[in-house]
Parts: C-alpha cells; sequence; structure tokens
C-alpha cells in the first residue's frame, strides 16, 4: 500500500493526535497557553519539512518533541523555568490518582484527553465556556463549528475562547476529589454530546457528517462512564448512560445519510445500512430505564430509540415520539426542542400545525428556514417554499447541505 504524502498524513495527525499530544504537553509544563502554542508551532514546522524530507515514521513522537522543544525555549526566555518546575505533575502521580477515583480495580484512567476535557471543566469556567473550550482543545473542532454549536458568530466565539484559556492559567492538571469529580463530569458530558453534533451534523465545510469525530465523542462518553464514581449521583449515572445510547443510536445511521456526496433524509435512508449492533447495544442501555425520571438525555434517546426499532419510516410511532418531545419541552424550552418538536406535530397533524408549532421560534443558522421550507412544500405554499429555501441556502455553511437544498428548491418547478 501506498504510504500517504506528508500533508495527509498531517491532517490526520491533527485530527487524531492533537488532543492527546496538547494534554501531554499541559500535564508536563502546566501552562496551558504554551503548550497549545508550542503545538501549534510543532505542526506549522512539520507542514514545512516533512513535504520536502519526508514524514517521520512516528509522525506524533516528532511533533510532541518538536513542541517540547519550543515551549523549553519560551519558558527559558521568559526566565520562569526554574519556578514552573516544581509545580510540574508526573504521570506516575496522575496514573495513581487516577486508580484512586476508578469504579473498581480494574484499568486506571490512562486518557490524557480526558484529563484535559477535566481541566476545561473547570467550575471557574462558565458550562458554555467549558463545553466550547473543550470542542477547541480536545477534539480539535474548528472555531467557526464551535461557534455555530454556540449560536454565536465566530469573531465572538474566538474571544470567548481566549478568556476561558486566561481563566485556566496556573491551573493543576490533575484528576479532581469525589464530589467536585461527579459535577466535572457532568460538564465533560454535555462537552462530548457537542462534539458528537459537531461531526454527526458539521455546520461548515462539505461533509454531510463527520463519522470519525462523531466516533471520538462517542468514545469519549464511553470513558466517562467507566470512570464516573461508584457512589455518584444515580441521576447522573443514569444521564450517561442515556447518553451513550443516544450517540450510539445516532451515530448507527451513518452510512445511510450519505449517498454519492449528498444528505440522505431519514425517511430515505437505507435501514440495512444501519449498524444494528450499535441499535441493540443502545436499546440495552435503555431498558433498565424505563421507569427512570425524565432527564434531556433519557428522553432525546427513547425520540432516538423510536425511529430504530420501527421497520420503515411509516411506521414510525409519531405520536410517541411527540409525547417525548412534549416532555423534553416541559424540562428545556430551547429552539432546538421547539425545531424538533415541530417534526413530529407535523406527522401527527400535518405540515400547517408543524408551521404554527414553529412561531416565534428564533434559531441561527440554515435548519429553521429549511424545516420551514419543508413543510410550506408539504402543505402546498410553492411560492413560500422557494422564499424559505433561498433564506436556508444563504445561511448554510455546509455544502452538501446547501446543494440538497438547491436541489429540492429546484424540483419545485
Amino acid at each position: 500500500m501506498t504510504a500517504p504524502e506528508p500533508s495527509a498524513r498531517l491532517a490526520d495527525l491533527m485530527r487524531d493526535e492533537w488532543g492527546r499530544l496538547l494534554a501531554l504537553l499541559v500535564a508536563r509544563f502546566r501552562r496551558l497557553d504554551l503548550a497549545e502554542d508550542g503545538l501549534a508551532e510543532a505542526f506549522e514546522a512539520a507542514a514545512r519539512t516533512w513535504p520536502r524530507d519526508g514524514a517521520p515514521a512516528n509522525g506524533a513522537a516528532w511533533l510532541l518533541t518538536a513542541a517540547r522543544r519550543r515551549v523549553l525555549d519560551r519558558l527559558r526566555s521568559e526566565q520562569v523555568l526554574a519556578r514552573a518546575m516544581p509545580l510540574l505533575e508526573v504521570e506516575a502521580d496522575l496514573a495513581a490518582r487516577a486508580r484512586r477515583v476508578m469504579a473498581d480495580a480494574g484499568e486506571p484512567l490512562t486518557d490524557e484527553r480526558l484529563r484535559l476535557v477535566l481541566l476545561c471543566a473547570h467550575p471557574r469556567l462558565s458550562r458554555e465556556a467549558a463545553s466550547a473550550l473543550s470542542l477547541r482543545l480536545v477534539l480539535g473542532v474548528p472555531t467557526a463549528d464551535v461557534a455555530r454549536l454556540f449560536l454565536q458568530s465566530t469573531p465572538t466565539m474566538a474571544a470567548r475562547l481566549t478568556r476561558a484559556r486566561k481563566k485556566l492559567a496556573g491551573e493543576r492538571f490533575a484528576l479532581p476529589p469525589g464530589a467536585e469529580l461527579a459535577d466535572r463530569l457532568a460538564v465533560a458530558a454535555d462537552v462530548a454530546y457537542l462534539a458528537f453534533t459537531a461531526g454527526y451534523a458539521p455546520a461548515t465545510g462539505d461533509a454531510v457528517v463527520r463519522a470519525e469525530l462523531a466516533g471520538e465523542a462517542v468514545r469519549l462518553v464511553r470513558v466517562l462512564r467507566d470512570v464516573r464514581p461508584p457512589d455518584g449521583d444515580l441521576d447522573r449515572a443514569t444521564e450517561l448512560d442515556a447518553l451513550l445510547a443516544l450517540v450510539l443510536l445516532q451515530h448507527s445511521r451513518r452510512d445511510a445519510r450519505v449517498r454519492d456526496g449528498a444528505p440522505v433524509l431519514l425517511p430515505d435512508q437505507d435501514r440495512t445500512a444501519w449498524h444494528q449492533d450499535e441499535i441493540g447495544e443502545a436499546l440495552d442501555l435503555l431498558a433498565p430505564l424505563a421507569s427512570a425520571p425524565p432527564a434531556p438525555y433519557l428522553l432525546q434517546a427513547l425520540v432516538a430509540a423510536e425511529h430504530a426499532i420501527a421497520p420503515t419510516a411509516a411506521a414510525t410511532a409519531w405520536d410517541r415520539v411527540l409525547a417525548r418531545y412534549d416532555e423534553l419541552l416541559a424540562l428545556t424550552d430551547t429552539p432546538v426542542v421547539r425545531l424538533n418538536r415541530a417534526v413530529a406535530v407535523a406527522e401527527v397533524a400535518g405540515p400547517r400545525a408543524g408551521l404554527d408549532a414553529l412561531s416565534g421560534v428564533a434559531l441561527r443558522g440554515h435548519r429553521l428556514p429549511s424545516l420551514r421550507a419543508e413543510l410550506l412544500r408539504r402543505a402546498g405554499d410553492l411560492d413560500g417554499a422557494r422564499h424559505a429555501y433561498d433564506a436556508a441556502v444563504a445561511l448554510c455553511d455546509n455544502a452538501a447541505e446547501r446543494d440538497h437544498l438547491r436541489r429540492r428548491r429546484a424540483e419545485l418547478a
């Protein structure tokens, strides 16, 4: 097999290794700002030299060595190396701390990216800032996509990320004790789901789905479940089980969501292409939760399960889906929940009822006008649908979805 080009190899390392390398540097040098800058400079150096000299056999080790040298140079130039070294947290101590918070005597927590997520989930930061910073640092989600997830402009999000980094300056890169660990795991769960969303429905670029990013987020949820305290809050444990079920159910459809580079909507998907092993695991997770109190991730997972168990799109129990969204709306009244509920309303009571359910909903991006366009189309208002499609196209930054919207509009003619 032909070795990948250096540029492609570097792109793969950026996607797969950024979070781990950054976490190792933060553990070593205790400076998030220097670690991030040093790693970025190492990638820049690789982009200059690898095409000329060839990619090294162990690209991750090359990048880590280069980044360490740059951080050490910066520390020496700041004349703070002597003061920084006593603060270093060695890996042996980190592993010992990890073993003390494991639910059993099994494998110790050694995932450096999880430590970085927990650092980003520090109480100094708001939950939104912690989630945004973790997405950017741990999984390398572009700032523009993070901004879309939080319904903000890219410059605003860039400024917020900078402020969040500054708030973490000097914080210890270690696992927090029991109660604080449970709180941070809850924030980390939100982070994982936001990361999954960035992969499952990318706001920018030309991909319908970023399966690698979504898969990494699924893995992060598994790690969070593995390290949750055995005597922790039962409701939080239930939500982690529900969150894993939710992402597994959604991720199971990844191969059916794309055809010839174009998105395939849920009713048109080939259900034989869904990953039945992941669906089965998710349903097993949900079975013991049937009598659990309503909670956001649980209700969303139950909605996804209704789609998973239906043999065809037409057989979906939309009345049960709508009932779940009504429960979810009572718990968390957000524009996204109202948007998704309007879909269920339209299936139960018709497109006009769905349009009425969208009344008063304000949401950045193209998803609101694109849903309005589809409902207007079904209601027979073709002129209104054209205008809504035009609005959606103008607001859509994902090339594949934008092409899909244009095709849908063209079909109206």
